[in-house]
């Protein structure tokens, strides 16, 4: 599931490597938009968003709850490690969660709600389930999975989000030599306005290529200062040490994080915006370095996401192997549509410890 061949597999179906390998290329990838290098600077900003979570449907009796729903991932204080039949957390990884972070602030996400997104770009079938189904089609199947999770923890209401790539890794350089794509402004927006008209959260996804954290994420300032929408960070596709996305498995360091905590916090406290979640993708060890010296701050709640496909033993493996030993703030988990065999049921994934608060479907 982890290794280079798997992931270059992946990403020929998805239509995201350039040259040779990928024979579909130009019919998968996203055509370059108009105007993208031209973003307006002052994009409408929605200051009257309310969030409209989905809860599980009233029970005249009520099941006891588990030991997998609100306890582990509050911050209120150690949960003793219990042996699941699928998931078993050595002592010394249990003691590390929840992690002492930053006491929540008024209006934050985690761990009030969990999020449940649907992932992917309207204009590709094969990178994920927001552009694999029509548009309609696919905001109806993601609030009926949203309500599954709700159910499944019904300590917890779930708010359902949009994971957009907003930036796509190329397997060219294109003309600035960045091995990016930026998406449109009216892409973004459309995908914005399912969301907000909603009540339910948009994330924008950067996979910079041979860009920078920094360089990518300006251009999305004019959607982060609006109060429903996050930001996701994939490494996989940061070649900050040379070499083609996709090619080979790319990394960012814990001072890459810092700077989009830092540009993200900076927003909040000149807006006055609620707290912002800042998503970032991890499926090995290499993919992100220095997790002890990421710098948490009230502003901006830190989730790392379990990416990754496979059988669920190998995904509950990868997650005691890369999440579990290093914690950071909240945990998160990805689920495959296509890839997972089978794929992991609400039930399955609540057994993992910590409970991931933030799930993302491809």
């Amino acid at each position: 599931m982890h290794g280079t061949r798997s992931i270059i597999r992946w990403l020929l179906l998805a239509g995201l490597l350039g040259g040779a390998g990928c024979r579909d290329r130009s019919a998968a990838a996203p055509p370059p938009p108009a105007g993208a290098a031209a973003r307006q600077a002052t994009a409408p900003v929605a200051r009257t968003w309310v969030p409209r979570p989905i809860a599980a449907s009233p029970d005249p009796a009520p099941r006891a709850r588990g030991d997998s729903s609100a306890a582990d991932s509050t911050g209120s204080g150690a949960v003793p490690l219990v042996a699941r039949s699928h998931f078993v957390l050595s002592p010394a990884d249990s003691a590390k969660w929840p992690v002492r972070g930053p006491v929540p602030l008024a209006g934050a996400i985690l761990p009030r709600f969990r999020v449940v997104a649907y992932y992917g770009n309207p204009l590709s079938k094969r990178m994920g389930v927001l552009g694999g189904l029509p548009s309609q089609e696919m905001l109806a199947k993601l609030e009926r999975t949203a309500k599954e999770w709700a159910e499944a923890d019904t300590s917890r209401q779930v708010l359902p989000a949009l994971h957009l790539i907003a930036t796509v890794a190329q397997g060219k350089p294109g003309a600035g030599g960045k091995h990016r794509l930026r998406m449109s402004d009216s892409l973004i927006e459309r995908v914005a306005g399912w969301a907000e008209q909603r009540g339910w959260l948009l994330f924008v996804d950067i996979q910079i290529g041979h860009s920078t954290v920094a360089a990518e994420l300006e251009p999305l300032i004019p959607y982060l200062q609006r109060p429903y929408v996050h930001l996701a960070l994939d490494p996989e596709f940061a070649m900050t040490r040379g070499g083609v996305p996709g090619r080979r498995i790319g990394t960012l360091d814990a001072t890459d994080v810092n700077v989009a905590i830092r540009r993200l916090s900076d927003l909040v406290s000149k807006e006055k915006l609620p707290p912002k979640v800042l998503v970032v993708h991890r499926f090995t060890r290499g993919m992100l370095t220095g997790t002890d010296r990421i710098r948490l701050d009230p502003r901006v709640q830190v989730v790392i996401d379990m990416d990754g496909f496979g059988a669920p033993w190998h995904k509950e493996y990868a997650y005691r192997r890369y999440i579990s030993p290093f914690p950071v703030q909240y945990a998160g988990f990805k689920l495959f549509y296509r890839n997972d065999r089978p794929m992991m049921t609400p039930k399955r994934v609540l057994e993992l410890y910590p409970a991931p608060l933030y799930i993302q479907y491809q």
